[in-house]
């Protein structure tokens, strides 16, 4: 992406970006700052506290401090750059600003996100703005957000706060059974077009209605031969199971027709604007060429040809004209789960990653070292780092991944667990769980009997053994000698740790 104002808007209240609070709006309220439109000026409106401005606003500081503005996203995610719109302030605008953002789960006050145990983090340091100008700033964004807090010295007024980034959806989104797979909200994006003269493509999958004509993806006139075309990643990889195109306020510049194609290219994600390698896929036809109404809402379902799991489509207008909406609605994959999965994974903040890789293999010296692999290019170098970085550990580290799993047979360990690691040990022991209460008895004989000679609990991948199996395998490693059964202790926490990686995947 070469121009991080093509990513969609975080904090727009057109998908529910709301202002919680501010320390002050004495002449424009805080909630203009979300707007959609650009800022507009009306000479000589005035309202009893003074000048008309279509932004926000703060009474002109007497003390020392500043002035602050908190806002929910209405999509979660990391963000890329951001924009702060001082149009129209020239004589008002503030001197600098800052920006700070935090990830909180759930429905959450302003109260409780000024509280001590909310911690943000700075995207923007304080930086110099300029009056009249929308003030540009890239930003590295690490993690997935929720909410942002904007900092103005010493006051003035900002018109519009634009957030661009790359969105991070809840993780029970991919688990419906059926999405729309290129709407916004599921992370779904443009990657590239023909033509967006009157209107960007990236607004077909905006949530609602198109409100007006400018509120869809529109091209300029077509002179000579050809047709226009967007190609589009979706949030999750799925199987499509209807497409609706909808025309509503395009009467006179509707396209005659329209078609979609679908491909699987998640192997290539980290390749996803390279232009030449889709041309070199293979595109499914799944809606094949079907004519359009104007101002019509249209649903194709009978039409749609089955293409298997996908994860990009391309949509063909012919020959130009403008589209409001496009859904494709459809199941999503597991396959696809887990991709979304992979990028959540890699989008949450340091201390987020770590709880949840401390789940996987609790030790910190093995989170230490996944968490600064971050970002995984793919779920093959996920596993792979994994596995690596297990070889590599001390004995004191396995030993610390053993302390935090319950002995086979008993549902409590040692060390701390996560509800989900507690979660994940109940599954992992669900047939021994289930065991008559003589081979309970036996297994904890023989556990004791392994923990007085070797120092630690005795751990196997129990998922998918008998109790049999497991009590077999039990006393024959109480044969090895310490150095030999750690090496094979080791061995078994790298199997469950694989496989609670793919769980965590799978969320």
């Amino acid at each position: 992406m070469k121009d991080f104002t093509e990513l969609v808007d975080l904090a727009s209240e057109r998908v529910g970006g709301r202002v919680l609070a501010v320390n002050d709006e004495f002449f424009a309220p805080g909630k203009n700052l979300l707007k959609a439109g650009r800022p507009v000026f009306i000479e000589g409106k005035y309202t009893s506290r003074g000048k008309w401005m279509d932004g926000w606003e703060t009474r002109r500081r007497r003390q020392p401090g500043h002035d602050w503005c908190i806002i929910r996203l209405g999509l979660p995610g990391i963000v890329r750059g951001v924009v702060v719109d001082t149009g129209h302030f020239k004589g008002n605008f503030p001197e600098r600003c800052s920006i700070e953002a935090c990830a909180v789960e759930g429905v959450a006050g302003w109260k409780q996100l000024l509280g001590p145990q909310t911690t943000w983090l700075e995207l923007l340091p304080e930086t110099k703005l300029q009056g009249d100008t929308q003030n540009r700033f890239a930003v590295n964004g690490t993690g997935r957000f929720t909410h942002l807090r904007l900092n103005i010295y010493p006051d003035g007024g900002v018109a519009r706060l634009r957030i661009h980034g790359e969105v991070v959806p809840e993780a029970g989104l991919r688990r419906k059974p059926e999405i729309d797979l290129v709407g916004i909200e599921t992370g779904a994006r443009v990657i590239a077009s023909s033509d967006e003269f009157f209107g960007s493509p990236q607004n077909m999958l905006l949530p609602g209605r198109g409100k007006n004509m400018g509120d869809g993806w529109e091209t300029r006139r077509r002179r000579g031969p050809g047709f226009d075309w967007v190609i589009l990643r979706f949030g999750f990889a799925g199987t499509i199971r209807r497409i609706e195109v909808d025309t509503t306020h395009f009467k006179g510049n509707f396209p005659e027709s329209c078609s979609l194609e679908a491909c699987n290219a998640e192997g290539a994600e980290a390749d996803a604007d390279n232009q030449p390698l889709f041309a070199e896929l293979e595109w499914k036809e799944v809606l094949p060429r079907n004519r359009l109404r104007a101002n019509a809402r249209h649903v194709f379902q009978q039409e749609v040809r089955e293409a298997g799991v996908v994860s990009h489509a391309r949509f063909s207008i012919f020959p130009d004209g403008g589209v409001a909406r496009l859904r494709i609605f459809g199941a999503p994959s597991r396959g696809g789960n887990r991709l979304e999965g992979l990028r959540r994974l890699n989008s949450l903040s340091k201390e987020e990653v770590e709880s949840e890789l401390f789940d996987c293999c609790a030790s910190k010296e093995w989170v230490r070292q996944m968490v600064s692999q971050r970002p995984f290019a793919g779920i093959a170098q996920l596993f792979d780092a994994a596995d690596h970085i297990c070889a590599g550990l001390r004995p004191e580290d396995w030993l610390e991944a053993f302390h935090h799993h319950p002995p086979i047979g008993g549902k409590k360990a040692k060390g701390r667990q996560s509800a989900a690691a507690r979660r994940w040990s109940q599954k992992e022991q669900a047939n021994v769980q289930k065991t008559s209460p003589a081979m309970l008895a036996a297994l904890a004989e023989g556990n004791s009997a392994y923990q007085k000679k070797f120092g630690h609990i005795f751990i196997i991948c129990a998922t998918g053994k008998t109790t049999e199996e497991i009590l077999s395998r039990l006393q024959q490693r109480l044969g090895n000698d310490p150095e030999s059964e750690l090496r094979a202790a080791a061995e078994e926490q790298r199997q469950i740790t694989r496989l609670r990686l793919e769980r965590l995947l799978d969320r």
